[in-house]
């Protein structure tokens, strides 16, 4: 015969300890289950999604380039390497020197390449020596777009054989990128508030944001068909475009 529960009725303190024990035996499965639960939601499983809205927004600034970059340089060949270097050598002294008279800043001329090399001629799997060429460059960064066409005539006139890289880039993209920036912005908040209109909600605050950029610079134009190397030709005109600095940026809006 079960006595337990007589003696419950006969002693109710113990009565009163023993619904204390359930209930909180009660109370600690209640908070186990509701971890087992969270760690079930959480594990392998993506969070939930808050309610945001992402737009996209686009800023493009046209700028003028203001800054131009050409390589300019000699080599030639002789049976004799020091006829060789000072050949180049007074060619390319001349042309920084004319380049200075130009107003062209001495750190804006930099030696670009120096190289010395033998020719041969094959013949009967004999190799025959038939002279050394000596290749020299300078790099030149024109400050001043407009002299660009005076730069490529010094060239001419001194007959270096070796003109190239011509670039033109804008000297403070920054000021340029700031503005298309704020245009990019403007473009998605914009977008962002005509979408929310149209859905009936509002727009909260920003929660993240991310941009990227394009530059699209252009490729120098010529008016000539050559750049009169060879000497006594004119200078040729040439145009440095202009260059697109584009921002794309995307903001992510909380929903009130």
């Amino acid at each position: 015969m079960n006595t337990f529960w007589p003696k419950i009725k006969e002693n109710p303190i113990f009565a009163i300890l023993l619904a204390i024990l359930l209930a909180v035996l009660a109370v600690g499965l209640i908070f186990w289950a509701r971890n087992l639960n969270k760690q079930n939601y959480y594990i392998g499983k993506n969070p939930q999604a808050d309610r945001t809205i992402a737009i996209s927004g686009e800023g493009k600034v046209t700028a003028i380039p203001d800054i131009a970059s050409v390589t300019l340089g000699m080599d030639n060949t002789s049976m004799d390497i020091q006829v060789a270097q000072k050949k180049n050598s007074d060619a390319i002294n001349a042309l920084i020197t004319q380049l200075k008279a130009l107003g062209i800043a001495e750190q804006d001329i930099q030696t670009a390449s120096y190289n010395i090399y033998p020719q041969y001629d094959y013949s009967n799997n004999t190799q025959i020596i038939k002279g050394y060429t000596v290749s020299q460059s300078v790099s030149v960064k024109v400050r001043q777009t407009a002299k660009v066409s005076n730069v490529l005539k010094i060239a001419g006139d001194l007959k270096l054989n070796q003109v190239g890289g011509l670039s033109f880039e804008v000297d403070q993209p920054e000021f340029y990128q700031q503005q298309a920036r704020e245009k990019a912005l403007q473009n998605a908040k914009d977008k962002a508030q005509a979408l929310a209109d149209v859905m009936g909600v509002k727009l909260g605050k920003v929660i993240s944001f991310s941009e990227s950029s394009n530059n699209y610079a252009p490729y120098p134009i010529y008016s000539d068909k050559s750049l009169g190397i060879g000497g006594g030709g004119t200078a040729p005109s040439v145009a440095p475009g202009s260059q697109d600095i584009i921002i794309d940026a995307t903001i992510v809006y909380e929903l009130d």
